[in-house]
């Protein structure tokens, strides 16, 4: 029923294509990452970067703060135009040599409206390897399969009219138990949602705090999600909803948590950085440590190896022990960032918004160190994607590939 009213929405089709080699590596399919922790384990990425590590730039139809996600050798992302961005793109490039493959475009259902600084193709999409599944600002959510046909799309704003605000929205969704986890935070009408990936209708439904709010979802295990906004955090069952542990003592709007490496750990940004773990039995997290100083701008934390890395408001890089907080050093670098720093191959990759300076850091000696940089020429407001030995980066006017020269 939602397929069959919505499809004549569909604007404009570009042939699919053959793949033209077999991939190799891991794959990138949701915001910063398979776990959310930004982190590729695989991939030997470039580290002392230069120009010659630009492998192609393609043109995009349209703006977008949404990073992209890597499926074998696809490289799939959004973008929204026209002058009031009810132009909904959803794109599919080659990883190999940057061609597109194929677009679908839609019309928006929902509110276009957003600040000039964003866009309304702000959330990056989620994908279970088999479906892509992207979020609008709008609240249009569109699954497609890999090779662009539509299986189902959704005007989750058709059903909740007030779940909107001036600024525009931007939380990623996030896949975990066979759900798709939608956070719908603003001043009006607040909600996180599981979805059914199978017909986008709710399996389930909780109100959250009306007020407006760009984080995204975590995941924290196979079975649970951890959702954040003013209040603090909330640990839900994916697949229930069912509310499992709070932590109440505030949390930003904007940086989202990150996990450590055995989930063990939730790092949110809460009066700097506070670092809880769950109790077994008990609805409230053990605050192990809280540390004022490490307090993050707009940029997410990342937890590499036994350090906890933070940029702040001033552009700079510090770094602590994520058992304690314990500052270990601090690198300014050329910001400012509106994305998130990701990791591999022990560096870490950030873009700054103005001019599009990428930084790579290497962060395996006593103090870190700037290995190298581009300036791209472009805004990138958008994090980062890692995926067979590459880095992908979305600037306002093109996709680009970092990686090493063949």
């Amino acid at each position: 029923e939602i397929c069959f009213k919505y499809t004549n929405k569909v604007l404009a089709f570009v042939p699919v294509l053959s793949l033209s080699q077999i991939a190799s590596g891991e794959d990138w399919l949701q915001f910063r990452g398979n776990d959310h922790r930004g982190i590729s384990l695989k991939s030997e990425t470039p580290t002392n970067l230069s120009k010659n590590n630009i492998a192609w730039k393609t043109p995009l139809p349209g703006r977008g703060l949404s990073s992209p996600i890597v499926i074998e050798n696809r490289v799939f992302l959004t973008a929204s135009s026209t002058a009031d961005q009810s132009r909904l793109h959803v794109i599919c490039a080659n990883r190999v040599n940057g061609e597109i493959e194929w677009e679908r475009q839609f019309w928006a259902t929902g509110r276009t409206i957003c600040h000039e600084k964003t866009c309304v193709a702000a959330p990056t999409p989620v994908s279970d390897g088999k479906n892509i599944y992207a979020l609008y600002s709008s609240n249009d959510l569109i699954c497609l399969d890999l090779d662009g046909n539509l299986k189902w799309i959704r005007g989750l704003m058709q059903d909740y009219p007030n779940a909107s605000n001036s600024l525009g929205l931007a939380s990623s969704p996030i896949i975990v138990d066979e759900t798709l986890i939608v956070q719908i935070e603003n001043d009006s009408d607040s909600f996180v949602s599981g979805i059914n990936l199978k017909d986008g209708s709710n399996i389930w439904k909780l109100a959250r705090t009306k007020k407006a709010n760009w984080t995204s979802p975590i995941r924290l295990n196979d079975k649970e999600v951890a959702v954040q906004g003013s209040e603090g955090i909330t640990c839900v069952s994916a697949k229930s909803g069912t509310i499992q542990w709070s932590f109440n003592e505030g949390a930003s709007t904007i940086p989202s948590s990150v996990t450590s490496a055995d989930s063990a750990i939730l790092y949110v940004p809460s009066n700097g950085i506070t670092a809880i773990k769950p109790r077994k039995d008990n609805n409230t997290p053990e605050i192990v440590w809280q540390e004022s100083q490490l307090r993050p701008g707009t940029s997410s934390p990342i937890i590499v190896g036994d350090n906890i890395y933070i940029i702040n408001r001033a552009g700079v890089l510090n770094a602590a022990k994520k058992d304690t907080g314990e500052r270990l050093w601090r690198l300014r670098l050329e910001g400012p960032f509106s994305g998130s720093p990701v990791s591999s191959n022990g560096h870490i990759y950030v873009a700054s918004e103005r001019k599009g300076v990428f930084q790579s850091i290497d962060i395996n000696g006593k103090e870190g160190m700037l290995r190298g940089s581009i300036e791209l020429g472009e805004t990138i407001l958008g994090t980062p994607a890692i995926g067979n030995n590459s880095i992908f980066i979305r600037s306002d006017g093109h996709l680009w590939k970092i990686s090493n020269p063949k």
